[in-house]
């Protein structure tokens, strides 16, 4: 039996803050955790070396002052089939124009580009590890995608 483990956080980072107040939670950011341990995500920022957009970063690489961790169980092939879909994305930019599109619309599916919690919505959804969402087409922010993730398992 598969399993595909998501690390979501949240700090009091002024960004953070802004993503938290409009998504109604308290997580800001989320990753996909690889088998090695590594952390696959989208992020903004750059990161040591590492440049901004989908990358893998090390473990522990980002200190959140709020931290879950949850595991999907699924097949082997919809875990394989999730990871090869993540780890495709890599090099692509961070998709800079998501957090307004919060306000003013867009297709959050859109492959050129990625918001950290749009990306592992759409390797779940192309791993069929749940079906296709019918959340507003102009976002997916990590709350929503943990309150999807909820209705699946215990977390």
């Amino acid at each position: 039996m598969g399993a595909i483990t998501l690390q979501f956080v949240g700090n009091d980072s002024l960004g953070s803050k802004l993503i938290e107040w409009y998504d109604h939670g308290q997580y800001s950011h989320v990753d996909t955790v690889l088998p090695d341990g590594s952390l696959l995500g989208a992020r903004n920022d750059v990161i040591g070396s590492i440049p901004a957009g989908v990358q893998i970063r090390p473990a522990g690489y980002v200190l959140g002052d709020r931290m879950k961790r949850v595991v999907l169980p699924c097949s082997d092939a919809k875990e394989q089939n999730y990871y090869d879909f993540v780890r495709a994305q890599i090099g692509k930019p961070y998709d800079q124009k998501a957090i307004a599109a919060f306000f003013t619309g867009r297709d959050w599916r859109n492959e050129d580009q990625w918001f950290c919690s749009e990306l592992v919505a759409a390797g779940l959804e192309d791993a069929t590890v749940f079906c296709p969402l019918s959340a507003p087409v102009n976002k997916i922010a990590p709350d929503d995608l943990l309150l999807v993730i909820s209705a699946m398992v215990i977390i």
